[in-house]
This record gives C-alpha cells, sequence and structure tokens, in this order.
C-alpha cells in the first residue's frame, strides 16, 4: 500500500506547526516566572528575596524608610538576591513607611517600585507604667502618723501652766479684806437695811390683821 506525498506533507506540516506552538509557549512561560520580587514589613524588620533576574545584567536594589534612613544602600546583585539577616527598623512609636526599589539591568518594565507599612510593635508601647509605686508610698504615711503623738505633749504643758493662773486673784482678795476698802461693804449695809425693813413691815401686818378680828 503507498501513501501519497501529499499526505506525508501535510503531516510534516501539522508536526512543525505542534512544534513551534509548544517552543513559543515554552518561551511566553519564561518571562512570567523570572524578576520575582518577594519581601515582607513587620513592626521591627524587613525580609527581603528577589529570584529570577538575569545574570547578564547588572541589577540594584534600595531599601529605606520614608523620610529616614536607608535600610539596605544601594547594592548590586546579579540573578538572586536576599537578606541573609532581616533588615531592622528603627524603634518608632508610629507607623514607618518603607520602600523597596529594584532596578532591573535587561529591562526597566521589570523594576519596581513599592512601599509597605511598618505597624508600631506592641512592646514598644509606653508599658513602664509605675503601678508598683503607690504601693511603696502608703507605707511612707504610717511613720507620719506615728510623729503625730508628739505634738499631743505641747497642749497637755501648756494646760498645766495654765492652771496656776487662777490663783494670784485670790491671794489679793484678802489684801483688800485687810486695808476695808472692798467695794462689798455698802452692798451688805444695804442689805441689813432691806431685811430690817421687811421685818418691821410684817410685824405691822401681823398686829394690824388680829386688830381687826377683835
Amino acid at each position: 500500500m503507498t501513501i501519497p506525498r501529499r499526505s506525508w506533507r501535510g503531516a510534516g506540516a501539522f508536526a512543525a506547526a505542534a512544534v513551534v506552538g509548544l517552543a513559543g509557549g515554552v518561551l511566553s512561560a519564561g518571562p512570567a516566572a523570572a524578576h520575582t520580587p518577594t519581601w515582607a514589613v513587620t513592626c521591627s524588620e524587613v525580609t527581603l528575596n528577589l529570584t529570577a533576574y538575569s545574570a547578564d545584567a547588572t541589577n540594584e536594589v534600595t531599601v529605606s524608610v520614608v523620610g529616614g534612613d536607608d535600610l539596605l544602600a544601594t547594592t548590586q546583585f546579579g540573578r538572586d538576591f536576599s537578606t541573609k539577616t532581616p533588615l531592622q527598623l528603627p524603634e518608632h512609636d508610629k507607623e514607618l513607611t518603607v520602600r523597596l526599589v529594584v532596578k532591573a539591568g535587561d529591562n526597566a518594565k521589570y523594576s519596581v517600585d513599592a512601599t509597605k507599612t511598618a505597624p508600631v510593635c506592641e512592646d514598644e508601647t509606653p508599658s513602664p507604667t509605675p503601678t508598683e509605686a503607690t504601693p511603696s508610698e502608703t507605707p511612707s504615711t504610717e511613720p507620719s502618723a506615728s510623729e503625730t503623738p508628739e505634738p499631743s505633749a505641747t497642749p497637755s504643758e501648756t494646760a498645766t501652766e495654765a492652771a496656776p493662773a487662777p490663783a494670784e486673784p485670790s491671794t489679793s482678795a484678802p489684801d483688800l479684806a485687810e486695808t476695808g476698802s472692798s467695794s462689798a461693804t455698802p452692798v451688805i449695809g444695804g442689805a441689813a437695811l432691806a431685811v430690817l425693813l421687811a421685818g418691821g413691815g410684817i410685824l405691822w401686818s401681823v398686829r394690824k390683821r388680829r386688830s381687826a378680828q377683835h
């Protein structure tokens, strides 16, 4: 059985088209997997991993804090680059903006200029609140209470010193009685006269009642 030449030619053209299509698919898949920048930012550090870049070109990478210092100065690399140790962020009490700049040497379309936000670490919040200082101050007030009995001795001394003061006018009273110049003498005389007048008035009224009865 003989096969026509035209059928052989058609089969060869189909096989060539399949090979070309497969090769095109491989070539189109190659650039999609190339130039892969991977980086992560936490509250305290930055990690970086750049893979599948062109080894025949000179590539550059820079990592910095926006408005601050560079975490990684401009560094040249070939096919791959990664941080062996994480880049440490400075201490901060507010969010920081971290910037990554990658310049691909083979084609500018593979270059990267991106930013990420570094949050504030919970450990960096103002934790040193002197809560233990308050109980230490409370016992300090106890010795002050022990010192309060000392001023109580002063009023007791003032009371004892004020007690002998009334004894002085009692000594002056007999001196006035001996001289006869006491102001109580006219009062005593007036009281005696009043008693005599009252007694006479009572006797007179009694006699008048008796005479009226007879």
